[in-house]
């Protein structure tokens, strides 16, 4: 089969490998949907440089098959799996890492703080980016009926950071929810934020992800290089701030916005990668009594709670997507995502 590697410095190629057998554990997925994610061009920019640390993803020691948005079906399961586990058709996600399965991490679902160090699919092992991929049993999340096998992927990990970030806000329906960055995490934010009953404000430097923020049910889009986005959003809260404030950019500019526009009592939450920020503790926090916290995408409950959130409330979680993609438009595909100006990419290596 084939899949997609990068090779950095904003290069990919469509290599040839090996169909994936089972271990006694292991089940084999027909991908039909392997989302584009942020995180990939953490990957994607950079050169290649084995084993080195970017954005708190390991780099293997050779490029591995890129995509850690995984859904599909399962077509085959390893000897040791039984029905209650898998069953060949079945519609599934996967969550995309794998830990020792003993720590209390890997015990609650959060596998990826595995105390031993975490495997993270489509970096140092083999994604989702191709025909085929195996994975360990216990990393599958049943797919509802009622859900694309897109949506499936974008739940598998944009939409579903953006849902465990927002439980851990947690975000009320009378409360107003500023989103920093309207990139596919941050889309999700605002798309599921107004599904929640709160009112949205959606800041980006892009005006087409201004737009599609606004689609998507957002309040207000503001540009926060035509005006001061902590200004703007007082001015619209009555001068006292959000509620809530999640930033999904990286920005250092847009952190310390999300910080400082929050009111007092707050809490404000970080789920974009990488990068730094500076506050003046006191003003920022302390004396506003602001909580400020970090969000590593969710657990293997929290996946499917976010699945279930969408499913029953009929979320047009598709809509994300302004762009899919065959595998042999790879380097096409990148290109455009690398802009950073459109909607969620996805690949749909059956077609």
């Amino acid at each position: 089969m084939k899949g997609i590697v990068f090779l950095g410095e904003r290069q990919v190629e469509l290599r040839e490998f090996d169909d994936p057998t089972p271990g006694p554990r292991d089940v084999i997925l027909e991908i039909r949907a392997s989302g584009m994610c942020g995180t990939d061009l953490k990957a994607y920019r950079p050169k290649f440089e084995p084993g080195v640390v970017r954005g708190g993803i390991k780099r293997a020691s050779t490029p591995q098959i890129a995509g850690h948005e995984p859904c599909g079906i399962v077509v085959e399961v390893g000897s040791a799996v039984t029905e209650r586990e898998a069953r060949v058709g079945q519609r599934v996600m996967d969550h995309h890492y794998d830990g020792c399965g003993v720590c209390r991490h890997c015990q609650s679902g959060w596998s990826q703080m595995c105390d031993d160090g975490a495997i993270v699919f489509g970096s140092v092992a083999h994604g989702a980016h191709a025909k085929y991929m195996r994975v360990p049993a216990h990393t599958l999340v049943p797919l509802p009926d009622s859900l694309s096998f897109e949506a499936g992927a974008a739940i598998s990990c944009g939409t579903g950071t953006a849902y465990g970030a927002l439980k851990r806000l947690g975000l009320e329906g009378d409360e107003t929810l500023a989103v920093f960055g309207q990139g596919p995490v941050g889309l999700s934010a605002t798309q599921l934020g107004v599904a929640m009953g709160a009112r949205v404000i959606a800041i980006d430097i892009s005006p087409e992800r201004r737009q599609m923020a606004l689609d998507m049910g957002a309040d207000v889009a503001l540009d926060p290089m035509a005006v001061d986005p902590v200004e703007a959003i007082k001015d619209l809260t009555h001068g006292e701030g959000a509620h809530k404030t999640l930033d999904s950019s990286s920005s250092p500019d847009a952190r310390r916005a999300a910080v400082r526009v929050t009111r007092a009592w707050g809490s404000a939450c970080f789920v974009g990668e990488g990068g730094e920020v500076m506050l003046e503790v006191s003003p920022d926090l302390i004396r506003r009594q602001v909580t400020l916290m970090g969000h590593w995408t969710f657990s293997k409950v929290g996946q499917a709670d976010c699945a279930r959130f969408v499913s029953d409330r009929k979320i047009d979680v598709d809509s994300l997507f302004s762009h899919k993609w065959s595998l042999n438009q790879a380097d096409e595909a990148y290109k455009l995502f690398d802009q950073q100006k459109t909607g969620k990419g996805v690949f749909l290596p059956q077609s």
